[in-house]
């Protein structure tokens, strides 16, 4: 198990070193694949040694190897917060069910940094993960020879993105159409979890958003127009849920039973 998790984790250190193209590559509409990485100040390619993740930024101490321009520390911390993430999540989900966990995690990482610097998240990313979630779980509830969950899977699927819709209907100012894209994705794989993955998992991002919301305002003394991404926090919540759900059901039911005691 170990040397399973070690591999998990160095797998999602490089894939956190590709997330960082992604999200600087496709809001802007460039390919993810050509031209290779290059340096945005002084546009030299950047050579392989120094992309080895998080020890490449390490090394160079947080400046481009040619002009000495400043590399922001995103990079190393993307990189850093998805290996650990990738190793969160095999810890807590079957052999089955990683990969479609761990590119759930990879997407979510790359759509919260974009959404929190361009407000958007883009199709480009979201649409596609509809059909490879769905295979992902459809071949591991084959492979577990149970497809319960997958039924559970595609009705919360439905169930979310129909809830967001008729939110972002009712109050187009308060929600964009991207977060109900995304919203079905989350009702996929929390419902493939459990009800209560599903449940806690879509009220979680709200709650996490009003919390952070109230400090912003306090700390920068902003008002209710104070714009923050939804997204983060729905990803957020969503990713919280997968590992406290059971957690925080068992302790509500707990709290009630004794205060009816």
């Amino acid at each position: 198990m170990a040397v399973l998790l070690i591999f998990i984790g160095l797998l999602g250190l490089v894939v956190g070193s590709f997330l960082n193209v992604v999200i600087h590559r496709v809001p802007a509409g460039i390919s993810v694949a050509t031209p290779p990485s290059a340096c945005p100040n002084c546009d030299v390619r950047i050579r392989v040694r120094h992309n080895v993740p998080v020890l490449g930024w390490l090394l160079l101490r947080g400046k481009c190897f040619d002009c000495k321009e400043p590399i922001s520390a995103r990079y190393p911390l993307v990189e850093l917060l998805t290996g650990l993430l990738f190793v969160a999540v095999a810890l807590r989900v079957s052999i089955p069910d990683l990969p479609a966990y761990l590119y759930f995690t990879a997407i979510g990482v790359a759509l919260s940094a974009i959404d929190l610097d361009t407000r958007r998240l883009p199709n480009a990313i979201v649409l596609p993960s509809y059909p490879v979630i769905a295979v992902l779980l459809t071949a591991s509830a084959a492979w577990q020879r149970d497809f319960w969950p997958l039924l559970r899977a595609g009705v919360g699927g439905v169930v979310l993105f129909a809830f967001f819709f008729m939110l972002a209907t009712v109050y187009p100012a308060g929600m964009g159409f991207g977060d109900v894209k995304l919203a079905g994705l989350i009702g996929m794989v929390l419902g493939y979890l459990s009800w209560r993955a599903l449940l806690i998992g879509s009220f979680g991002g709200f709650l996490l958003g009003a919390v952070v919301g109230v400090v912003v305002m306090a700390v920068r003394k902003g008002g209710r127009r104070t714009a923050l991404p939804f997204g983060p926090f729905m990803v957020a919540g969503a990713l919280l849920a997968m590992f406290t759900a059971d957690a925080i059901a068992d302790g509500y039911v707990k709290l009630l039973l004794q205060g009816l005691a």
